[in-house]
């Protein structure tokens, strides 16, 4: 399954710990995989830390705190149009993870300790309305059965990418639609070149994603590298590079020596 599908099919307690239980075929609890970066850790399995060893649960959790500093500083680090946060929402929140009182918090800001506690009241407010959604969505989604039809069923979406960097109707696309458009634009198989570049935006985001399949998480790239891949999916390898880097799904340093998966590869 989809990293970016398991990050947002997870729970909020998921979300808060960092990683989920990974099933085989069977159904089997078989590991523990870190919803930011893909890690998994076998159950079974002992893990060394310096010159300590834990299991996979124990090794997990200590590898979102070491690799990504806590969930709390992923999540906070996610867009706005994630979180929902302003600049200043965001940095309150830091503060007061961090411990500091409304006259401290006012201080770092350069605000007032009235204009922090509006803060707080604010992003309580928030954080009702989250429940509310929440709520209605749970209680959606375990609707009776009885009078779906079977086009609803499989209205199922494309999971988003964390990084994109704009979220429009380009990204409304069902697994079906997304299934139909690969299946015109790589008419010798998903692993095959490229037909054409799609004109309409929807369709370029669907290819875009694919193409992402064939790059490895946590993998630093040359852009050597990345140009070679691409162009044996389609001779114009350089438009391909640059939607890639438009719409979020990579990153490279200024200077182009290095491409990475954005939001995956760990970089320098």
């Amino acid at each position: 399954m989809d990293l970016e599908k398991r990050f947002w099919d997870a729970s909020p307690e998921e979300l808060k710990r960092g990683f989920i239980v990974d099933a085989d075929p069977a159904g089997k609890a078989s590991g523990y995989r870190c919803l930011v970066c893909g890690e998994f850790a076998e159950i079974g399995r002992v893990f060394p830390i310096g010159d300590q060893w834990f299991d996979a649960e124990a090794y997990m959790k200590r590898h979102v705190a070491a690799a990504h500093r806590s969930m709390f500083a992923y999540l906070l680090s996610l867009d706005k149009k994630w979180t929902g946060l302003t600049d200043v929402q965001r940095d309150v929140l830091q503060l007061f993870y961090d411990g500091s009182s409304d006259a401290e918090t006012a201080k770092t800001l350069g605000s007032k300790p009235a204009t922090v506690r509006y803060h707080r009241f604010h992003l309580r407010e928030k954080e009702k309305q989250a429940k509310v959604f929440l709520a209605l969505m749970s209680l959606l989604d375990e609707r009776p059965k009885a009078g779906r039809d079977s086009a609803s069923e499989q209205d199922e979406f494309m999971p988003i990418h964390r990084t994109a960097t704009t979220i429009d109707e380009r990204y409304a696309m069902t697994a079906e639609e997304n299934e139909k458009v690969l299946k015109t634009y790589f008419p010798y198989g998903l692993e095959g070149p490229l037909k054409e570049f799609p004109s309409k935006e929807k369709r370029k985001i669907a290819v875009l994603r694919h193409l992402m399949t064939r790059f490895e998480r946590n993998r630093v790239y040359s852009e050597k590298e990345v140009n070679a891949i691409l162009q044996d999916a389609f001779s114009d390898y350089v438009t391909l590079r640059r939607y890639m880097i438009q719409y979020g799904f990579m990153d490279r340093k200024d200077d182009g020596s290095e491409y990475w998966a954005k939001g995956e590869a760990v970089h320098g």
